[in-house]
Parts: C-alpha cells; structure tokens; sequence
C-alpha cells in the first residue's frame, strides 16, 4: 500500500462507474447469491436468495418501468425502506438510468420527507409500505416535481395513483450491458444528507468516481481481500457507512449481504449467518459487549473463566497487532485458558467466522474495544464523514488502541495549525448540493477537506480524534476539555448506556447519565432491588451509588479540572433518531441542552 497515491488509484479505476462495475460482476459471478432476506411467509429458518444475475434482472426490469414514467438521466429518485433485498435492486435500477438515488431515514417525519424531496428535486419516490407511504402522501402538494409514488407492500390501502413494485418489475428488462455504460464517472451516484443536528441538513454530492475510487481504496487495506465475503446489513442505507460498507463495496467485492430489516433484530441474525465482516457503530458493540458480562455475571464459574481469560488474551492481541508470533509460554496459556472462552463466546454471538470486525461513525470506548480483541475479534475502529465516501483511515489487523488507524491507500490526512484534521484524495465529495457557501466553508481552493474534528497522530502515523472542533468545551476558567474522551470513559462501565457531558462556559464539569436499558434491570435484579423500570432505577440508592462510583473511577484518567464534579441519573432511554441522538446513535448536543436545561440548570445551582 506504500506509495500509492490518490492520482494511482485514479488511474486505475478511471472510466468505471457503480454501475460497469455492477455489470462486471454479473457477468463474472451471476450464480453466485448475492442478496439474502427472511421469508416472512414462512418459518425462521427460510429464506429467499437471489443470485447476482437474478439482482441483475430484477433491477433492468424496474429501470425499464422507470424508464417508462420518465425517469432521465440526472434526475434524482428518493428511496424510504428498511433494510431489505428491494433497496439494492430500486438504488441499482435508478443509476442504470444515469440517475440518481437518495435515501431517506425512516425515522423521518413528514416534514423532514417533504424537505429533502424538494430539496434533491425528486421526480419519484419508492417507499417500502403504507407507513412511509403516508408520510409522503401528506405532504405531496407541496412536491410538485414528485411525479410518481412506488409502493412495495400496501395491504391494498395504497390509493389508486399510487404505483405497485410488483407491478414495476414484471416489465421487459433494459439490456444491462447498455445501461451499465449511461453513468459517467462524474455523474452523482448518490446525495448522502447530514442528520441536520446543527442546522438544516446538507446534501452531500458523491459522484460514481468518488465511490469506486473509495471501494479501490477500502479493498487494498485488507491483507486477506475479502472477495465473496458474507455480511448482514442492518444500519441506515441513509447513512454512507452501510452504503460503502454492504452496497458499494458489495458489488465490486462480491459479497453475500443478508439483509436485516431492524437493527434491533441483529443479533438473531449472526448465529445464522455466521458473517465474516461485521461492521456496527459504537452502540451495537456496547450492547454487545454489556450483554456478554451480565450473561457471565449470572455464572461464578463462567465469570471466574472470563475474568482468566481476558489478561491473556489482551496479551496476545498486543502480539498480533505487531504482527509478532507468540512467545512459547504465552502461546501455550493462550490456548489452554484464553481461547476456548473466546471462541465460545464468539460462536455463541455468531460472530466466530468474522474474519475483520469494524467500529465506526463515532468513537467507541477503548475498554469495549479491548475486551473483544481479547477475546480472540480481529476488531479495529474506522474514521470517515460522509464528505469523504465514508472512510479516511483504517487499518483492520495492525491495531493501535486509541487510535482510528493511518490514512487509507491513496488518502492524504494532515493537520492544521489549529490541530484541524484535514484530507484530501478521490474520496472527497463534489459539495453540499445548492449550497456553495457552505462547500467553500468545507473544501479550499487546494482541494482540502475541512473535518472539523482535531486530531493527533502517533508516532507511526496513526490519526487518534481528540473531539470536535466545535464541541470541545471551554470552562468559564478557560480551559478547554474535550467532552467525547469524558463520554467515553464512563460509558465504558456496563450500566452506562448514554452520557452528555456538560460545561462550555460553566465554572465546571457535569454530566448527564442515562442507564444502559439492557444491563440495569438485570444488575438491579442480581442487587435485590424491586425497581425494574429506567425511571425507577434512576432514584433507586443502590444504583446512584454505583454510578457514583463509576464516575470516581473515570475521573481517575483525567486531571481535576477535567474532571465530572457533578452528575443526574436520568430516567429515560435515548433512542436514535430522538432529540438526544442522530439515527445512527450520535449526540446530539444541543438536543440535549434543550431538553435538559432544568436538569442541567440544578447542577450549577
């Protein structure tokens, strides 16, 4: 990977497109399954395959109805569905047009679909049912560039203008070869939209160059190439992680994508499809992760194993992160007492076949990290924005704990005066549609990206994230203190699901904490304790005082002024896509400062 510049892999992937790499693979591989989904006409052990030329098909045949309702060549079409087979085949079919999809969260509100509709000019919308349905419907006279409504499942409640899927993919299909050549590299592949938690939300322009080139980049880091690799797709397809990471990367590395409709539902996904590249955002893990150890909890003979097995292979994740062979005597403790715990706590997540498991959109505690490295997870952590496709630096095997790796093949990361995170490379996106003032705030004139993110790098050229530029918090003293490393460390504790940490302009630290939904009620039930409801358990003593004592021992890594001096228990969950997070689980700060201001206000009282 040495060497590589971003001009090389441009050089290499120049002329393709999402879709001539699409073709390609059909050619190469149409009876390999591409796309898997549970059956839900039968039992749970059925599923419904397609292979890639059945995908192939599939997708000629909408764009040919598509085709049919006027859908051009740089028109854009909105996508609203969940996690299912038909999402690949609606985002392939509008690029084989030459046009564009657009994703949009299903968590989004009318008024969130009438403005990202009208904002990307959409001239259709394909939604999944009669849910996401109305929530177009309602606010349709005020799209009227929306031509068409495509429905796939509406019980017979669709009204009469509304078109049906089935009905779309019965058409004679467009000739594949031929369409596969319409989008030109420069052509916008997708328009990825922020979260909006500072404004608006902005549309971020990938052309097909920016994709391929990233997917070219994201298949070098890898020692071991994960051609035909099996995943199971289950965040946001709004969200560029899962788009680069089962979509884009899918159809260039032939994966198997089982898709999961609920992300809630992951974890009966795993056993079955035993995955060999597991990517999830911090939450996913710490859910994992809190699962594991209140499973052991339950047993002193299991928790006594865990608790042997965890030291020693800590110790050989150190070595294989060198890429150093084990000593003798650590090699032989390692098998006898580290790796059977570990592959059967892998075996019993489904997560033994996972040959790279990844962590990303927001950092993810060190502690969680190490925890599954121990056991044997070949884990890393990945940074990127949507304005960079997706990923900036990554390595899978040769890990540095705290950090988010080195700038990925091509990729060219360096840091501003002000510890600024820039970079630059055929990753970088095209600009904020119909919003050049806020592109030129992003991007310079050398064609450098602006993060926003301060960072630092190691010694080996390893970029660790310290925070946001714009969320570090300054202290009425003047000191800044960056709230993420805070977060961090206390939701490393496993009856810690959410923190917010409090204190830009304040005279000091506080925080606000939110219980581990999963964990607490089952900790409090070990404890004796009658509450089992979050609101209870908030004002139950023996829960404030382990709190109490999880922040006296996060404060331990921090000096006193960074330290939390104050902190409130809330009573409620944060769900994603909530006033307190994004969809996919980040904070969202001013959310929270909102809502909680009596709660904050009493802190400082």
């Amino acid at each position: 990977m040495a060497g590589i510049t971003s001009d090389d892999l441009a050089a290499e992937v120049a002329g393709h497109t999402v879709t001539s790499r699409f073709r390609d693979t059909v050619q190469t591989h149409g009876d390999r399954v591409a796309l898997r989904c549970k059956d839900p006409s039968a039992g749970d052990d059925a599923w419904i395959e397609l292979t890639w030329q059945q995908y192939a098909d599939q997708a000629c045949r909408l764009a040919a109805a598509l085709a049919e309702l006027g859908v051009e060549k740089g028109q854009r079409v909105v996508v609203m569905m969940r996690n299912c087979i038909e999402f690949h085949v609606a985002d392939v079919a509008v690029m084989l047009l030459g046009a564009t999809p657009v994703s949009i969260y299903n968590s989004s509100a009318p008024e969130q679909v009438q403005y990202l509709a009208e904002h990307c000019g959409a001239v259709v919308a394909i939604v999944e049912d009669v849910d996401f349905l109305e929530r177009v419907l309602k606010v349709r006279d005020e799209l009227p560039a929306l031509q068409n409504i495509v429905v796939i499942n509406d019980d017979g409640r669709a009204p009469g203008d509304v078109l049906h899927w089935h009905d779309l993919v019965q058409r004679d299909p467009i000739d594949l070869d031929g369409a596969a050549s319409v989008a030109e590299p420069s052509d916008i592949a997708t328009i990825i939209y922020t979260s909006g938690t500072t404004g608006p939300p902005k549309g971020v322009v990938l052309d097909h160059a920016n994709v391929v080139w990233t997917v070219e980049s994201l298949l070098r880091v890898w020692d071991d190439v994960p051609y035909f690799s099996r995943l199971v797709s289950y965040l946001p397809m709004a969200h560029i992680a899962e788009r680069m990471v089962s979509h884009y990367q899918g159809i260039v590395g032939v994966f198997e994508v089982t898709t999961c409709p609920e992300p809630s539902q992951v974890a009966s996904f795993l056993p079955h499809v035993r995955p060999q590249i597991m990517f999830a955002v911090p939450r996913v893990w710490e859910k994992i992760h809190a699962g594991v150890l209140a499973l052991a909890g339950a047993d002193p003979n299991q928790q006594a194993m865990l608790d042997a097995a965890l030291p020693i292979g800590e110790k050989a994740a150190e070595h294989r992160a060198r890429d150093e062979e084990l000593p003798a005597d650590l090699a032989a403790e390692y098998a006898e007492k580290a790796k059977p715990v570990g592959d059967f706590v892998l075996g019993l997540l489904g997560l033994d076949q996972v040959k790279a498991a990844i962590s990303g959109a927001a950092p993810i505690p060190v502690e969680v990290l190490k925890f599954f490295r121990s056991l044997g997870l070949e884990m890393s952590e990945i940074y990127g924005l949507s304005e960079t496709s997706g990923p900036m630096t990554w390595e899978p095997f040769k890990v540095h704990l705290g950090t988010v790796g080195p700038p990925i093949p091509g990729e060219e990361v360096r840091l501003a005066d002000d510890g600024e995170v820039l970079a630059r490379g055929g990753n970088i996106f095209r600009g904020y549609l119909n919003d050049p003032e806020r592109t030129a705030e992003a991007l310079d004139d050398d064609g450098w990206l602006h993060t926003g993110d301060i960072g630092v790098f190691d010694d080996a050229g390893y970029l660790k994230i310290v925070d946001r530029k714009k969320e570090l918090i300054i202290t009425a003293g003047g000191k800044n203190i960056s709230p993420a490393n805070l977060e961090s460390a206390l939701k490393s504790f496993p009856l810690i699901g959410q923190v917010a940490v409090i204190g830009d302009g304040r005279p000091f630290v506080s925080a606000l904490v939110v219980l581990d939904p999963d964990v607490a009620p089952t900790w409090a039930a070990k404890q004796g304790l009658s509450g089992t409801s979050l609101a209870e358990l908030a004002e139950d003593p023996t829960v404030l005082e382990e709190i109490e004592r999880n922040v006296k021992e996060a404060n331990k890594r921090f000096s006193n002024v960074e330290q939390i001096k104050k902190h409130t228990v809330l009573g409620a969950e944060w769900l994603a896509d909530s006033d307190e997070l994004t969809p996919t689980m980040k904070l969202k700060r001013r959310g929270v400062n909102t809502k909680y201001a009596e709660e904050i206000e009493a802190m400082y009282s």
